[in-house]
């Protein structure tokens, strides 16, 4: 019984952690935004299982990286408060990470959705 109550509890603090940040950091609402947008767009299109799962790789994905980022951020100011080349170096790497992980699911989206908007609306 001790067993489940630390893996139940593991999942308490993994959500109460994800809705933490969903409340603090305003980045995550962005990418919430852009979520949804994409979500009801690909609903109304009717798009094809397999690009389901690509679209919500990439919203996955884009999630787990501004999480890590912001955690990444969170602990470089905890351990270093002061400004510090190091620590800017680490969060401009953080942060290209997460770039990178937006780049491609846009790329992604457009590939996905980008055809069946243009044949709808052209």
């Amino acid at each position: 019984m001790n067993y489940l109550r630390k893996r139940k509890n593991a999942f308490v603090y993994a959500f109460n952690g994800l809705f933490a940040a969903f409340r603090r950091e305003a980045h995550l609402a962005i990418h919430l935004a852009a979520a949804v947008a994409v979500v009801l767009s690909a609903a109304w299109l009717g798009v094809s299982p397999n690009a389901w799962l690509v679209l919500l790789g990439c919203i996955t994905l884009v999630f787990v990286a501004e999480l890590f980022n912001t955690a990444l951020e969170k602990l470089c100011d905890l351990v270093e408060p002061q400004k510090n080349e190091t620590v800017r170096y680490i969060k401009d790497i953080s942060a290209a990470a997460v770039l990178l992980c937006c780049l491609f699911s846009v790329i992604a989206g457009f590939v996905i959705l980008g055809p069946p908007l243009y044949r709808h609306f052209f």
